[in-house]
Parts: structure tokens; C-alpha cells; sequence
């Protein structure tokens, strides 16, 4: 395994859009690994679309299926051991996942 996550600069961002129904088992299976997901963000979201599963009636009245979306700033080199651990913990096809380049990552009381 790489370094720890706190010793390489964050230069991705994970996204991850799980399905409401499964919010409790991806952030506990986040929280075994901290040395590849230190920290994330999570937020309420919905999603539509041709593979979305629309699970309850309000769902399927509405025409989009409620989502939880976990954003992760990690080291590219997290990136592929960690989906890799979320597939064989937790392998769903309604769980959708991207990367994009993270320009910058810091905290507003760090020193200049």
C-alpha cells in the first residue's frame, strides 16, 4: 500500500452517488480505511437516468431516485486501491463513482 493519505497532497476528487438505501454501508466501509479516505463530504442529492433505480413510489412519481453523494479529496495513488476496496465490500451497479482533478486543497486557517 502507498503512504498514508495525510503525508501525500490531495489531487483528486472522488465522487461516489450511492443510493439512499445504502448510505449507512459506504460510510462505515469509508471510515475502515482512513488511510485512503482521511475525510470526505456528504450531501443529499438525486439522481436521474437511464440505469437509475427509481425504489419507492414518490421515486417513481418524481422521476428521480434520492441519492447520497460523498465527495473524498485523495492522492491519485488512493484512488484505485480504494474503489477497488468498495467493490469487493460493497459492489452495487446503482453506486456510480468519478474522478476529476483537484486544482487545489487547503484550509483557511493554514498558514501561508
Amino acid at each position: 500500500m502507498t503512504a498514508p493519505a495525510h503525508r501525500i497532497p490531495p489531487d483528486c476528487l472522488l465522487t461516489l452517488a450511492v443510493p439512499l438505501a445504502l448510505e449507512e454501508e459506504i460510510l462505515d466501509a469509508l471510515l475502515r480505511w482512513p488511510e485512503l479516505a482521511p475525510g470526505f463530504s456528504v450531501m443529499q442529492g438525486q439522481g436521474m437516468g437511464a440505469h437509475i433505480e427509481l425504489a419507492t413510489t414518490m421515486e417513481k412519481v418524481q422521476g428521480r431516485a434520492r441519492r447520497v453523494i460523498v465527495q473524498i479529496a485523495l492522492a491519485q495513488a488512493h484512488v484505485a486501491p480504494l474503489i477497488g476496496a468498495l467493490k469487493q465490500t460493497l459492489a452495487s451497479a446503482q453506486i456510480a463513482y468519478w474522478v476529476v482533478p483537484l486544482m487545489e486543497f487547503g484550509r483557511l486557517g493554514d498558514p501561508a
